[in-house]
């Protein structure tokens, strides 16, 4: 009996291992879900805000990490060709990344809410490009990071831009008013014709039936022409 105890012992540990293993291999994973505005304006010389927040099954923790890369727009930047990290939060601290951001980036999310936004102050002209937001939330480290495309220009472009939406939005506020009006003046022709051939079809329905009393008078002169003598009177 004594030299069964091993073999069995080990058969347990085996279908224990066994069994873990299946349980992390069949483990569902849900990818980390990242958001950030598709593309910010900003005035040169003045702060942009560049937004993100993420979606995890995960507890947000210490391990959680934040990194923001910028790929220049401009072909003579060294930023051009692939993206360079300006910002790096990990254990609730924010490192800045390149030289060029080391002063003008700064944290501004709260990683406990999901907020891992970013402020940019001063903004230049060298800053158009696209911006990466990229989070790491273990064992949720699975996810497509987020792009914002930064376009800094100049006063005059941004009050102009801002005058375009304004002015499409009234042209697109007074479209609808026209298409309003236009249905509900259909909808009342609609119902004054419905009415004024109801009317017709109950005049000539009233018409029809006047008649009908010319018939009796006539039947009453034909009764006391029957009535009246058809001989010649005797002397």
């Amino acid at each position: 009996m004594e030299s069964k105890w091993p073999d069995t012992i080990r058969k347990r540990i085996l279908f224990t291992g066994f069994t873990l293993c299946v349980v992390l291999v069949t483990r569902p994973t849900s990818a980390i879900e990242i958001h950030a505005d598709p593309e910010v304006i900003v005035q040169n010389g003045t702060t942009g805000i560049l937004r993100c927040s993420f979606k995890s099954s995960e507890v947000v923790s210490s391990a959680t990490t934040v990194t923001w890369n910028f790929q220049s727009s401009h072909p003579d930047s060294h930023f051009y060709k692939s993206p360079y990290v300006i910002f790096y939060f990990t254990s609730g601290r924010g490192f800045p990344g390149s030289d060029e951001f080391k002063d003008r980036v700064q944290f501004i999310g709260d990683i406990n809410k999901r907020d891992v936004s970013i402020q940019l102050s001063p903004t230049y002209f060298s800053d158009n490009g696209t911006f990466f937001c990229d989070v790491k939330n273990p064992p949720d480290v699975t996810g497509t990071q987020a792009r914002t495309e930064l376009r800094v220009v100049l006063k005059e472009s941004y009050s102009q831009n801002n005058t375009t939406f304004i002015v499409a939005g009234v042209c697109g506020a007074l479209l609808v008013l026209v298409l309003i009006a236009v249905a509900a003046c259909i909808v009342m022709r609609v119902l004054h014709n419905r009415h004024d051939y109801e009317g017709c079809t109950s005049l000539e329905s009233v018409n029809s039936q006047a008649p009908q009393p010319r018939k009796k008078v006539e039947s009453r002169v034909e009764g006391s022409r029957s009535t009246s003598p058809s001989g010649p009177l005797q002397v």
